[in-house]
């Protein structure tokens, strides 16, 4: 079921392009005709392009993941403000600092800087310093707070990027390129389509056409955070169920094993006394071999020993004679 219906996008103004002699020639596929000077935008193909934005970033946000929504018009910031603050979603509405991106860690040096004032504020360090420093370090934190105050809770890169006007906003679309991060974008007669993961044919200067878009986009991720809510919440009861099986198959597991454990005890211990000597062992015989060998050869000895008592007391009594 599409997200909106034609009526809707026809009374916010949506398809209202530039003047024909401003468009960009590869816009052409979501132009639907001209009056008056004016090019007007095919708001079928808006709804289509409408409806595949709005799935992709639900399921972003389903997943866990930031995405972050830039539009530094006047008329499109307090309205991208204001909706996206509801989905807690960074945002940036004021100068995009260049390098945002692509110099990523050298922002969250300037938001933990922000940080350190705060903390300064809340132990008592600031009221030790001097009037003149207070105030300097009071302006350098409001003027931090304005520029980056709405990204403080982005730690890490986003997943994706929003972009109201993509002719304004051209160095984010740059520098999200270069990392590979998708592009969502309202794109006019007067932009390039081809450069947006997400192209959305729409008005980008109407605040009328950037409230309903920013609105659609906004439930759908919202519905992606409830959705991720409700499975975080199944998910207590079924890890519980798991351990308690992985505790029961365990306990099964170490009973067979003690089981086990018995028998092989019991086998051993039997196994001691019906051991087979019948097969000769080559040590043992060895050994009676070694030994033999030693007798004999003691034998010899004895042997040798008793003869020459006999030759000697054979030739003493030659001589008594």
């Amino acid at each position: 079921m599409p997200r909106t219906d034609f009526k809707q996008l026809l009374d916010a103004g949506v398809h209202f392009g530039h003047l024909k002699r401003k468009w960009n020639p590869a816009m052409a596929p979501y132009i639907f005709m001209e009056r008056n000077g004016i090019h007007i935008i095919d708001l079928e193909k808006t709804i289509d392009k409408l409806d595949e934005a709005a799935s992709a970033m639900k399921q972003i946000a389903k997943s866990g993941k930031k995405i972050l929504f830039v539009a530094t018009k006047k008329q499109a910031k307090e309205i991208v403000a204001d909706k996206v603050n509801r989905v807690n979603m960074p945002y940036v509405t004021e100068r995009w600092p260049g390098g945002m991106l692509t110099n990523f860690p050298t922002i969250r040096k300037a938001v933990k800087k922000m940080s350190s004032i705060d903390r300064m504020a809340a132990d008592g360090t600031f009221s030790n310093l001097s009037k003149r420093e207070k105030l300097q370090i009071t302006r350098q934190r409001a003027k931090l707070e304005k520029n980056l105050g709405s990204i403080a809770d982005l730690t890490r890169l986003p997943s994706a990027l929003f972009v109201v006007d993509i002719c304004k906003e051209h160095i984010a679309v740059r520098e999200a390129k270069r990392l590979g991060i998708p592009v969502f974008a309202m794109v006019d007669t007067n932009s390039d389509p081809t450069e947006i993961d997400f192209p959305i044919p729409a008005n980008d200067d109407a605040s009328k056409s950037i409230s309903l878009i920013t609105e659609i986009l906004c439930q759908a991720i919202e519905e992606g955070l409830n959705e991720r809510k409700m499975e975080k919440d199944k998910e207590p009861g079924t890890r519980e169920r798991r351990v308690v099986r992985k505790d029961t198959v365990a306990a099964g597991v170490s009973a067979s094993l003690s089981g086990l454990d018995g028998d092989d005890e019991e086998e051993e211990e039997e196994s001691v006394p019906r051991r087979d000597y019948s097969r000769p062992d080559e040590d043992a015989d060895a050994e009676d071999t070694d030994e033999d060998d030693d007798g004999e050869d003691s034998d010899d000895d004895d042997d040798s020993g008793d003869t020459d008592e006999d030759d000697d007391l054979i030739y003493s009594i030659d001589e008594e004679e």
